[in-house]
């Protein structure tokens, strides 16, 4: 993996790269293995300590894990809506015009994510690859007004001059055409521990969002059906299995989790849903080929009572793209209606409520009111997902490594959660 990492990542000796990830990681250890084999430098940084070192040291490689890219995400955003009134507009307005560049860009170049195996027609195609390129062209004089009026001071205010990696999680889709408007490149990739750990990763030079990129070397990817365990056709959705050098050769003194993870042919479990993108030879889809794609992981799952499958991830990105949410769980395992465990912004939500003039008389917020403004949050962000939350229990613990209720790669430990909060949650649905 050292050797084959330089195919995602062709950094050269002197470049500085900055991570924030536990050294006992694997993600990280092979990272360092990685840096120190090419001559390049390293910078460890903390969460509180980010923003001023990336300013500080101008890294042209930042290593992480999602939720670095949603706090700088969140941050960018807030320094442009604490702006005076006229600039932010500006801002926002040229930020929406880069996303609608990059959306017709696209279609031209060939990196629109499909999961159709159906080849679209040669005249339906030439309508909308002309009509992308006659709006590009229309909006590329506004896109270049923006690098300069806007995303140059984002760019000289946090570096990553070459690219940001992201893997140990799913990367929120609005964070990562957020950051390919700017102009600043995110490639996501994945892997487990178990596979040393990286499985794929987007390339410099096809960098398709939605995905998580092709296989590495000596890798191989296979989606099978999630009750047969057979082999599905690219487009199709089921278990992630995954082949090659990288994967383990199992569990340490444990053959019963090994033999449940590796099957006799060496293919391994990731428990993970997902699909390969089909080819195709032309259209807008042309480069996506091949690639995989992640939907959650199967055993978050959740089975309400009415019978109906919900992949929790979706509505979390969407919920947490409120300014007044910092973490969200969807639940509902075996009930009726899901519902979320949230850990709001209080100072967003003190700042919202002061907008509705919703503060008591001691400048305090009432619990019906914080209820209120999150379940207004959660159906203004949520508008466009197929289920909806329903009730809400808010937390003022966070999520956290040191509590246990995050993994090292900062993900959610669902279970966890759940059983902190069991009586509440119960307690929620009487």
């Amino acid at each position: 993996q050292i050797n084959n990492l330089w195919d995602i990542v062709p950094a050269v000796p002197g470049d500085r790269f900055l991570s924030m990830l536990p050294p006992w990681h694997a993600y990280e250890r092979s990272t360092e293995y990685f840096i120190f084999t090419h001559g390049i430098q390293q910078v460890y940084t903390t969460v509180k300590h980010l923003k001023a070192d990336l300013q500080h040291h101008q890294p042209h490689y930042i290593i992480s894990v999602p939720l670095v890219y949603e706090t700088l995400y969140s941050s960018i955003q807030r320094q442009i809506s604490a702006s005076p009134p006229a600039r932010k507009t500006v801002a926002l307005a040229l930020i929406k015009i880069s996303l609608l560049f990059m959306e017709a860009k696209k279609i031209y170049e060939g990196t629109v994510l499909s999961n159709s195996p159906v080849k679209p027609s040669f005249i339906f195609y030439m309508f909308n690859y002309l009509r992308a390129r006659i709006v590009a062209a229309l909006l590329w004089p506004l896109h270049n007004l923006a690098k300069m009026l806007v995303y140059k001071k984002i760019h000289s205010s946090i570096g990553i001059s070459k690219a940001g990696i992201s893997g140990g999680g799913s990367l929120p889709m609005h964070v990562d055409k957020f950051f390919e408007a700017i102009g600043i490149k995110v490639q996501n990739g994945y892997g487990l521990t178990e596979t040393s750990p990286v499985v794929a990763a987007r390339r410099p030079f096809c960098n398709v969002l939605g995905t998580v990129g092709h296989p590495i070397k000596h890798t191989e990817i296979k989606i099978v059906d999630i009750e047969t365990g057979e082999v599905l056709p690219d487009g199709s959705k089921g278990i992630v299995k995954i082949k090659g050098l990288p994967v383990m050769k199992g569990y340490y003194k444990n053959p019963s989790a090994t033999n449940k993870a590796l099957d006799l042919e060496g293919w391994f479990n990731t428990g993970d849903i997902g699909w390969i993108a089909p080819h195709h030879a032309t259209g807008p889809s042309r480069k996506c080929g091949g690639m995989l794609v992640l939907e959650g992981r199967a055993k978050d799952t959740i089975v309400l009572t009415t019978g109906e499958n919900v992949e929790p991830a979706e509505l979390e990105e969407a919920a947490s793209r409120s300014s007044l949410i910092d973490q969200i769980m969807v639940i509902g395992q075996d009930r009726r209606r899901l519902g979320a465990i949230i850990v709001p912004n209080n100072d967003e939500v003190v700042a919202a409520a002061k907008r509705k003039s919703s503060l008591d008389g001691n400048n305090g917020l009432a619990k019906d009111t914080v209820m209120s403004l999150l379940h207004a949050e959660l159906k203004t962000w949520m508008a466009g997902c197929s289920f909806q939350i329903g009730p809400i229990l808010v937390v003022d613990e966070p999520f956290t490594i040191d509590n246990g209720l995050m993994t090292p790669t900062m993900k959610i430990r669902r279970d966890k959660v759940a059983a902190k909060y069991q009586s509440e949650i119960e307690a929620l649905y009487k």
